[in-house]
Protein backbone atom coordinates (compact mmCIF):
# COMPACT_ATOMS: atom_id res chain seq x y z
CA UNK A 1 0.00 0.00 0.00
CA UNK A 2 1.36 3.39 -0.99
CA UNK A 3 1.44 5.99 1.79
CA UNK A 4 0.74 9.53 0.49
CA UNK A 5 1.85 12.35 2.79
CA UNK A 6 1.58 16.13 2.51
CA UNK A 7 4.96 17.82 3.12
CA UNK A 8 3.54 19.46 6.25
CA UNK A 9 3.17 15.99 7.81
CA UNK A 10 6.76 14.95 7.07
CA UNK A 11 9.48 15.13 9.72
CA UNK A 12 13.24 14.69 9.48
CA UNK A 13 12.99 11.09 10.67
CA UNK A 14 10.72 10.32 7.70
CA UNK A 15 13.26 11.80 5.26
CA UNK A 16 16.12 9.89 6.86
CA UNK A 17 14.26 6.58 6.84
CA UNK A 18 12.64 6.89 3.41
CA UNK A 19 15.27 8.80 1.42
CA UNK A 20 18.51 8.47 3.42
CA UNK A 21 19.03 12.21 3.70
CA UNK A 22 22.05 13.26 5.78
CA UNK A 23 23.14 16.51 7.44
CA UNK A 24 26.66 17.70 6.54
CA UNK A 25 28.37 19.70 9.28
CA UNK A 26 31.61 20.36 7.39
CA UNK A 27 31.39 24.09 6.71
CA UNK A 28 33.24 23.66 3.40
CA UNK A 29 30.18 21.89 1.97
CA UNK A 30 28.11 25.08 2.03
CA UNK A 31 30.41 28.06 1.57
CA UNK A 32 28.06 29.84 -0.85
CA UNK A 33 26.28 31.73 1.92
CA UNK A 34 29.58 33.21 3.13
CA UNK A 35 31.89 33.72 0.16
CA UNK A 36 31.86 36.47 -2.48
CA UNK A 37 28.59 38.05 -1.41
CA UNK A 38 27.64 41.03 -3.59
CA UNK A 39 27.39 44.47 -2.05
CA UNK A 40 24.05 46.24 -1.68
CA UNK A 41 23.28 49.71 -2.94
CA UNK A 42 22.26 52.52 -0.59
CA UNK A 43 18.75 52.24 -2.06
CA UNK A 44 18.65 48.51 -1.30
CA UNK A 45 19.54 49.25 2.32
CA UNK A 46 16.95 52.02 2.64
CA UNK A 47 14.23 49.72 1.32
CA UNK A 48 15.29 46.87 3.60
CA UNK A 49 15.19 49.24 6.57
CA UNK A 50 11.56 49.97 5.65
CA UNK A 51 10.83 46.23 5.40
CA UNK A 52 12.24 45.72 8.90
CA UNK A 53 10.30 48.67 10.32
CA UNK A 54 7.09 47.41 8.72
CA UNK A 55 7.54 43.94 10.17
CA UNK A 56 8.25 45.29 13.67
CA UNK A 57 5.11 47.41 13.40
CA UNK A 58 3.02 44.39 12.37
CA UNK A 59 4.12 42.53 15.50
CA UNK A 60 1.95 44.99 17.43
CA UNK A 61 -1.14 43.61 15.67
CA UNK A 62 -1.17 39.82 16.18
CA UNK A 63 -1.76 37.24 14.92
CA UNK A 64 0.89 37.58 12.20
CA UNK A 65 0.03 34.75 9.83
CA UNK A 66 1.86 33.18 6.91
CA UNK A 67 0.32 35.30 4.14
CA UNK A 68 1.00 38.51 6.03
CA UNK A 69 4.64 37.52 6.56
CA UNK A 70 5.00 36.82 2.86
CA UNK A 71 3.45 40.16 1.87
CA UNK A 72 5.42 42.20 4.40
CA UNK A 73 8.86 40.54 4.19
CA UNK A 74 9.37 38.00 1.41
CA UNK A 75 7.59 39.74 -1.45
CA UNK A 76 9.44 43.05 -0.91
CA UNK A 77 12.78 41.22 -0.69
CA UNK A 78 12.11 39.41 -3.96
CA UNK A 79 11.29 42.79 -5.53
CA UNK A 80 14.39 44.52 -4.13
CA UNK A 81 16.56 41.58 -5.23
CA UNK A 82 15.22 41.77 -8.83
CA UNK A 83 13.77 38.25 -8.72
CA UNK A 84 10.72 39.46 -10.62
CA UNK A 85 12.95 40.51 -13.56
CA UNK A 86 14.40 38.37 -16.38
CA UNK A 87 16.06 35.90 -16.33
CA UNK A 88 14.07 35.04 -13.18
CA UNK A 89 10.39 34.67 -12.57
CA UNK A 90 8.38 33.67 -9.53
CA UNK A 91 5.89 30.83 -9.65
CA UNK A 92 3.85 30.41 -6.48
CA UNK A 93 1.96 27.41 -5.10
CA UNK A 94 3.84 24.94 -7.31
CA UNK A 95 2.82 21.28 -7.07
CA UNK A 96 5.60 18.82 -6.27
CA UNK A 97 5.83 15.07 -5.76
CA UNK A 98 8.62 12.79 -4.55
CA UNK A 99 8.50 9.00 -4.36
CA UNK A 100 10.75 6.96 -2.05
CA UNK A 101 13.09 4.41 -3.60
CA UNK A 102 10.87 1.48 -2.65
CA UNK A 103 7.81 3.47 -3.84
CA UNK A 104 6.18 2.94 -0.48
CA UNK A 105 5.85 6.62 0.36
CA UNK A 106 4.81 9.56 -1.81
CA UNK A 107 5.17 13.13 -0.57
CA UNK A 108 2.82 15.38 -2.49
CA UNK A 109 2.01 19.03 -1.93
CA UNK A 110 2.49 22.65 -2.93
CA UNK A 111 5.36 24.93 -1.99
CA UNK A 112 4.77 28.51 -0.96
CA UNK A 113 7.05 30.27 -3.43
CA UNK A 114 9.47 29.00 -6.05
CA UNK A 115 11.94 31.20 -7.88
CA UNK A 116 12.84 29.70 -11.24
CA UNK A 117 15.28 30.31 -14.06
CA UNK A 118 15.09 28.17 -17.19
CA UNK A 119 13.46 25.43 -15.13
CA UNK A 120 16.35 25.40 -12.66
CA UNK A 121 15.51 25.94 -9.03
CA UNK A 122 17.12 29.04 -7.57
CA UNK A 123 15.60 28.86 -4.12
CA UNK A 124 12.53 27.54 -2.44
CA UNK A 125 11.04 29.94 0.08
CA UNK A 126 8.86 28.48 2.79
CA UNK A 127 7.14 31.11 4.95
CA UNK A 128 5.82 29.96 8.30
CA UNK A 129 3.63 31.66 10.90
CA UNK A 130 5.32 34.12 13.21
CA UNK A 131 6.25 32.37 16.42
CA UNK A 132 7.07 29.07 14.69
CA UNK A 133 10.68 27.95 14.88
CA UNK A 134 12.77 27.33 11.80
CA UNK A 135 12.65 23.62 12.63
CA UNK A 136 8.95 23.68 11.79
CA UNK A 137 9.80 24.27 8.13
CA UNK A 138 13.05 22.33 7.70
CA UNK A 139 11.69 18.88 6.87
CA UNK A 140 9.04 20.43 4.64
CA UNK A 141 11.48 22.48 2.58
CA UNK A 142 13.89 19.53 2.27
CA UNK A 143 11.02 17.40 0.98
CA UNK A 144 10.32 20.03 -1.67
CA UNK A 145 14.00 20.33 -2.60
CA UNK A 146 14.28 16.56 -3.04
CA UNK A 147 11.82 17.01 -5.91
CA UNK A 148 14.40 18.99 -7.90
CA UNK A 149 14.44 17.27 -11.33
CA UNK A 150 18.08 18.30 -11.94
CA UNK A 151 20.08 15.99 -9.66
CA UNK A 152 23.43 17.18 -11.03
CA UNK A 153 22.79 20.70 -9.70
CA UNK A 154 22.67 21.73 -6.04
CA UNK A 155 19.47 23.39 -4.93
CA UNK A 156 19.13 26.14 -2.36
CA UNK A 157 16.36 27.05 0.02
CA UNK A 158 15.39 29.81 2.39
CA UNK A 159 13.13 29.26 5.38
CA UNK A 160 11.47 32.33 6.85
CA UNK A 161 9.85 31.66 10.24
CA UNK A 162 8.47 34.98 11.40
CA UNK A 163 11.49 37.24 11.73
CA UNK A 164 14.04 34.42 11.48
CA UNK A 165 15.79 33.16 8.36
CA UNK A 166 18.06 30.26 7.48
CA UNK A 167 19.48 29.03 4.17
CA UNK A 168 19.59 25.39 3.10
CA UNK A 169 21.71 23.61 0.49
CA UNK A 170 20.82 20.18 -0.85
CA UNK A 171 22.90 17.97 -3.15
CA UNK A 172 21.09 14.97 -4.61
CA UNK A 173 23.89 12.42 -4.69
CA UNK A 174 23.46 8.68 -4.11
CA UNK A 175 22.77 9.79 -0.56
CA UNK A 176 21.04 13.22 -0.43
CA UNK A 177 23.18 15.66 1.57
CA UNK A 178 22.11 18.95 3.10
CA UNK A 179 23.63 21.74 5.17
CA UNK A 180 22.42 24.92 6.85
CA UNK A 181 23.69 28.48 7.15
CA UNK A 182 23.80 30.38 10.40
CA UNK A 183 20.38 31.75 11.38
CA UNK A 184 19.54 35.42 10.83
CA UNK A 185 17.01 37.40 12.84
CA UNK A 186 15.23 40.64 12.02
CA UNK A 187 15.23 41.61 15.73
CA UNK A 188 19.02 41.88 15.96
CA UNK A 189 20.67 45.27 16.12
CA UNK A 190 21.43 46.60 12.69
CA UNK A 191 19.56 44.85 9.93
CA UNK A 192 20.15 41.15 9.21
CA UNK A 193 18.01 41.54 6.09
CA UNK A 194 21.08 43.08 4.43
CA UNK A 195 22.95 39.79 4.74
CA UNK A 196 19.90 37.71 3.82
CA UNK A 197 19.47 39.65 0.57
CA UNK A 198 23.20 39.47 -0.22
CA UNK A 199 23.06 35.67 0.13
CA UNK A 200 19.93 35.50 -2.04
CA UNK A 201 21.72 37.49 -4.73
CA UNK A 202 24.84 35.30 -4.50
CA UNK A 203 22.90 32.06 -4.84
CA UNK A 204 21.05 33.40 -7.86
CA UNK A 205 24.39 34.38 -9.46
CA UNK A 206 25.71 30.85 -8.99
CA UNK A 207 22.66 29.35 -10.66
CA UNK A 208 23.00 31.69 -13.64
CA UNK A 209 26.71 30.84 -13.99
CA UNK A 210 26.02 27.11 -13.90
CA UNK A 211 23.57 27.20 -16.83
Amino acid sequence: MVNILPPQAVNLRDLIDQFGIQLVEDEQFFREWQDELPELTDLDKQLLDKVKAGYINLLNYPPLLENVIRMSVLDPMLFIGDFYLAPFYVKAETSVEIVSEDEGTIIRGKMDTLVLRDQFWVMVIESKKAGFSIEEGLAQILAYMLCNPYPDKPSYGLINAGGSFIFVKLVKAEVPLYALSDPFDIRRRGNDLYTVLRIMKRLSQLVVLST
